[in-house]
């Protein structure tokens, strides 16, 4: 996957906006005002940021070298995404949905329900 195509899907979810609050560089997608993704277009190697549950984070970083602890982010619960190429683009968008899918299931309740 490119970059942009991450974007597209990032955006493509219920609810999300896209913010710059470290600068017009870095973009970050949040579900309700809480993130659930990183990046910066113009990063090379490009990178994602995706949030993770961390025994599977720890799982698909032994599986894929093109997942790494999260850059700059709590190395438990985040991985960085490399789009080199060597991952499957279904599981670059999977890995989208459960960062999302995470960040949502730790909503209020309140805001779940508007997301219905």
């Amino acid at each position: 996957m490119t970059v942009a195509e991450v974007i597209d899907c990032c955006l493509s979810k219920k609810a999300v906006e896209q913010t710059t609050p470290f600068g017009p560089e870095v973009l970050v997608y949040k579900v309700v005002g809480k993130v659930f993704a990183l990046t910066d277009p113009d990063e090379y190697p490009a990178f994602v940021n995706l949030k993770c549950d961390p025994d599977r984070a720890l799982e698909l970083r032994d599986q894929h070298e093109a997942i790494r602890p999260g850059y700059h982010m709590s190395k438990k619960h985040w991985n960085s995404v490399y789009l080199d190429g060597t991952l499957p683009a279904d599981l670059v968008r999977e890995l989208i949905d459960h960062s999302y899918d995470l960040v949502v299931k730790g909503l209020k309740k309140s805001d779940r329900e508007q997301l219905k």
